[in-house]
């Protein structure tokens, strides 16, 4: 068969053209990697928890997440023993958690990389809080949490000697595998009474004292809603060659139909970027969905959401006088499933964009014929195939999530629940949104039958990719029979076919589990109630379900 471009086959894919003028790229002065493990589950297991395949990648450094922060093995006994008393199950666990985290500092170290690790602010042992009183720890003003919070920094240094930085996080507080500390921060998104004193301490105790490094992370604290409280911050905190702001590609979360955002390229401080190879938002690998692609060059729905001349792709941003490099999520995070054995989508991803940020000179398309032909065997013919499957793969995500005017919001599904369908009120947005999920039903079909035209040399990637394109398939082939019904729902279809609708999703459950059955390789299958089963989330079960109870 003749091969085309994916530009031939499907013209609405917008070519690169950047907003800006384009001095020449730089070189990364970081490229950073984390495996994000899922919080409260055993670690997964995956190829990028070794130093050595970071190394291998062109990686400078690797960030241990959150609960391998020093900041929860730090000895506090020379403040008060009774902190983590002798002999006692918090003693114990914290001295265990020290000697994993000293073992795998050192490894990292040895294969070449730098070391950081994420760090939630404010966590402090319980046993301090309850001991000293902090009552206010989690008010970074308040004089006694400065105290204990540099006594803390300077010890994680001092105990973890191949430590280089940390990555700073206020946005969230994780304590699932901290059972023995609390965490807290008050008013998250206040610049003058949170945010800035707390990165003048940094700056002062971690980056000009001790000279290490600090990445100050945006989320959830001064990335939204406007650029207001981040120009604020940035006029308040002075440079320092140590403090690098980390920001998402995208404004908000991981999500397609996101803007780009506009938060990069702002301010005095130089900025790493954000990006997320597994999409906990978008099947954590259990499927297809290339986009290096898109983070490169800029993704479709970019015409639709963003004014034009906005920076819109990491193309231009590695360009910019504040671009100091990349922090990729190599895996996670999110929560739970799908759970996968192969990592052949998560492995795409992360080699085109690790390979690509080093040498940005080159093309997506460069990058990508020699992930296919050197990492996955392929030839001239089937690389061509794979790479069309790769780009039909980020058209049909977005048609069947979200869509290409992001008319919906993409919470709805993530991680491995599938909740109830939303739809828009405007009738012209409703009628683009079921287009849409046609459209992506459409693109699977043609994605499970390209699969199986290309020659995979290692026989478990072929079946894997085989069966994860057809996972894909039926899953968005739910999905779409899902808003079929929420359409009738609202007056846009005709009951008649409910019958026919229900039958159909039914099938299409039964053939998911037939595949989980049949193939050990297939990813765990996604559960028909919303985000963590919470009453308010809903799910696409339970909305089916509601037609039955009609008929």
């Amino acid at each position: 068969m003749p091969t085309l471009t994916a530009r031939e086959t499907h013209p609405h894919r917008p070519a690169a053209a950047p907003a800006h003028p384009l001095p020449s790229p730089a070189q990364p002065e970081h490229l950073l990697d984390m495996v994000h493990h899922n919080p409260g589950e055993p670690e997964c297991v995956s190829a990028y928890t070794s130093p050595s395949t970071l190394a291998a990648l062109g990686y400078g450094g690797r960030v241990f997440m959150i609960f391998e922060s020093a900041q929860l093995a730090v000895d506090w006994s020379d403040v008060d023993p009774g902190i983590f008393p002798e002999g006692s199950e918090a003693a114990a666990w914290v001295e265990r958690k020290r000697e994993e985290l000293l073992r795998k500092y050192r490894e990292a170290r040895e294969a070449g990389l730098r070391v950081y690790c994420q760090c939630d602010m404010v966590l402090f042992p319980r046993g301090l809080v309850e001991r000293a009183g902090l009552e206010h720890f989690g008010d970074v003003r308040d004089e006694r949490t400065r105290h204990y919070l540099t006594i803390l920094l300077r010890k994680m240094f001092r105990e973890f000697p191949d430590l280089d930085g940390i990555v700073v996080r206020v946005g969230e507080t994780y304590l699932h595998d901290a059972p023995h500390h609390v965490g807290h921060i008050r008013e998250k998104g206040n610049p003058r009474e949170t945010i800035i004193p707390l990165m003048n301490l940094l700056r002062e105790v971690v980056c000009e004292e001790l000279d290490k490094e600090v990445f100050f992370r945006t989320w959830l604290s001064f990335d939204r809603p406007t650029s207001e409280n981040y120009q604020l911050i940035s006029a308040a905190v002075e440079p320092h060659r140590n403090l690098i702001i980390s920001d998402k590609h995208c404004e908000d979360d991981f999500h397609r139909g996101n803007r780009f955002s506009r938060f990069l390229g702002l301010g005095r401080h130089r900025q790493i970027v954000e990006i997320q190879c597994q999409r906990e938002y978008e099947g954590k690998g259990a499927y297809p969905h290339y986009v290096a692609h898109g983070i490169i060059e800029g993704f479709e729905e970019y015409r639709h959401i963003m004014e034009p001349g906005e920076m819109r792709s990491l193309r231009e941003f590695v360009r910019h006088p504040l671009y100091a490099g990349a922090w990729t999520w190599s895996r996670g995070g999110g929560w739970q499933g799908p759970y996968i054995a192969n990592e052949l989508w998560i492995d795409l991803n992360t080699h085109v964009l690790s390979t690509w940020l080093q040498s940005p000179g080159e093309s997506e398309e460069a990058v990508f014929a020699r992930y296919a032909r050197e990492r996955l065997g392929l030839s001239g013919e089937d690389a061509a195939r794979f790479r069309e499957l790769c780009l039909l793969s980020a058209d049909a995500v977005v048609r069947g999530k979200r869509g290409t005017h992001a008319d919906i919001e993409g919470w709805w599904c993530r991680d491995h629940f599938l909740g109830t369908p939303p739809l828009p009120d405007s009738p012209a947005a409703v009628a683009r949104v079921l287009a849409e999920k046609h459209e992506a039903a459409a693109i699977w079909q043609e994605i499970a039958r390209l699969v199986r035209e290309i020659r995979f040399p290692d026989p478990e990637t072929a079946v894997f990719a085989t069966v994860s394109c057809d996972y894909g398939r039926i899953l968005y082939t739910i999905i779409r029979t899902g808003f079929d019904l929420a359409a009738i729902r609202q007056g846009y279809g005709n009951t008649v076919a409910i019958p026919a609708l229900i039958a159909e999703y039914d099938a299409l459950w039964r053939e998911w589990r037939e595949l989980q059955e049949s193939q050990p390789l297939c990813p765990t299958l996604y559960k028909d109630h919303g985000f963590m089963a919470l009453p308010e989330c809903g799910g696409i079960g339970q909305f089916v379900d509601s037609f039955r109870q009609d008929g």
